[in-house]
């Protein structure tokens, strides 16, 4: 492994770097960084967890000029929740290159905001093709001076239909450009558009197997009617802070859910029909640890990436080992040991004889013995609070941090992640001071103003 000293980065993003405690390159960046800051086109086989959005992210911000106030970069992204983590984090890498404008456009959301926010001209864009293409056909989003290009989870954005959209993108785009391509599989679709957009790409494909050591496997072959049974057994024995369920359909997902929550399980379900901030808000309470479970499908969790989660249970196996090890992967980060449980009809073996073909090790297999359990489900160690304000008001964590150690008399152990958008900001608050923070907040100020300040509902 080498350290990030050895790119000879700008001061800014060496302090960035520095901030957030990355100081050895993870293979993918090892692998494609050199590349990418000497302006070489890159097509990069990376999973979700790897490193490649810091990877592209300084790629992005070492070559932006912050003095020419025009659009120098474009980000595309299949969903909302990864187009929000990667502007998370390119941010968090140009926290100390004075005024820089990201924007983050995406669908599911009225347009004129997205229309106003444009009106004084971004340095970056992070966004969703449908909505980038929109504001392309309305000559809303400038792109004359656009020289960096990044497609990150390409294969994802084919599958969920947007390979017009992209080529729209692509036409509208000039030329030269540097282009960027990161995917978890290349099928030979993403070989056809490297082939066409690309030059003399730079072919790097990291194996993801180093990170799946880390965690482990448990099979245990169930009959269907016996699913929902097995994994609130599962649930009740390893009693996971926080645990990401797998089902392979949205209506599977609705009824594992929904059966969970009536065993007083801290369930939520994340599937398609959701708007905007339903879905903000479900995985917000998720990542900072106010719910413990989420049942999703592989659809809906794209670009989903919580940090820190100890397990993954298969409700149902995938169709596919790739999609399997993708599933998995999001355990087991940053060293971390993970868990990963199979709950295997005997119809889909098959599944699980395939994953043992790709991965090259025999499965554990375990008995699921039906137990008379009567333990009650644990309860997720937060609560989420919401503050009706957000970076339009200037609203940033310390002044929240602040309010609550301070006029509300919470101790700093009370108070879990703290989120902030646009117009709202979410603070997980430890269960036993919950209902301090909320009176409190309520009877005082923050940054000397009165806000709204709700209590999230997750019985939904």
């Amino acid at each position: 492994m080498k350290t990030f000293t050895h790119l000879n980065l700008s001061a800014p993003l060496a302090q960035a770097l520095a901030e957030v405690d990355y100081v050895e390159m993870t293979p993918v960046q090892a692998a494609t960084l050199p590349a990418i800051l000497s302006g070489r086109d890159i097509l990069a086989q990376a999973q979700t967890g790897s490193g490649k959005t810091a990877a592209f992210a300084l790629g992005l911000l070492a070559a932006l000029d912050p003095q020419r106030l025009q659009l120098q970069g474009l980000v595309l992204c299949p969903t909302r929740e990864l187009a929000d983590q990667v502007s998370r984090e390119i941010r968090r890498l140009a926290r100390f290159i004075p005024n820089v404008k990201i924007l983050t456009l995406c669908g599911g959301v009225p347009l004129r905001p997205h229309l106003a926010s444009l009106a004084h001209e971004p340095h970056l864009v992070v966004g969703t093709p449908g909505r980038l293409l929109e504001l392309i056909e309305k000559k809303a989003l400038p792109l004359p001076a656009v020289r960096t290009l990044v497609l990150d989870e390409a294969d994802r954005m084919l599958d969920m239909g947007f390979g017009e959209a992209i080529t729209g993108i692509l036409s509208a785009i000039p030329k030269p450009r540097q282009t960027l391509l990161f995917s978890a599989t290349i099928p030979p679709p993403i070989r056809d558009i490297s082939r066409r957009l690309q030059r003399d790409a730079l072919d790097v494909t990291v194996d993801d197997d180093p990170a799946v050591a880390l965690i482990e496997q448990r099979f245990f072959e169930v009959d269907p009617s016996r699913k929902l049974a097995a994994l609130s057994g599962l649930l009740l024995q390893h009693r996971p802070e926080s645990v990401v369920v797998f089902c392979n359909t949205r209506q599977e997902v609705r009824t594992v859910a929904s059966a969970l929550t009536a065993q007083r399980f801290t369930a939520l379900a994340l599937h398609g029909e959701l708007d905007q901030r339903e879905r903000e808000e479900l995985l917000v309470s998720f990542a900072n640890r106010s719910a413990t479970v989420l049942v999703a499908s592989d659809v809906a969790a794209r670009g989903l990436d919580i940090a820190d989660l100890p397990m993954v249970i298969n409700y149902d196996l995938a169709n596919d080992p790739d999609t399997h090890l993708h599933r998995i992967g999001r355990t087991g980060r940053a060293g971390k040991r993970g868990l990963a449980l199979s709950l295997c009809a005997p119809a889909e073996v098959p599944r699980a004889r395939q994953i043992e073909q790709r991965t090259g090790e025999r499965l554990r297999w375990l008995p699921w013995v039906p137990g008379g359990r009567t333990e009650k489900a644990a309860q997720p160690a937060f609560r989420t609070v919401i503050v009706d304000a957000g970076r339009q008001d200037k609203l940033r964590p310390g002044d929240l941090l602040g309010a609550l150690t301070g006029d509300a008399g919470l101790p700093a152990t009370a108070i879990g992640k703290i989120d902030i958008f646009p117009t709202r900001s979410y603070v997980a608050i430890a269960r036993d001071w919950h209902s301090q923070a909320v009176a409190r907040l309520r009877s005082g100020k923050i940054k000397g103003r009165n806000f709204r300040i709700r209590e999230l509902d997750l019985s939904a």
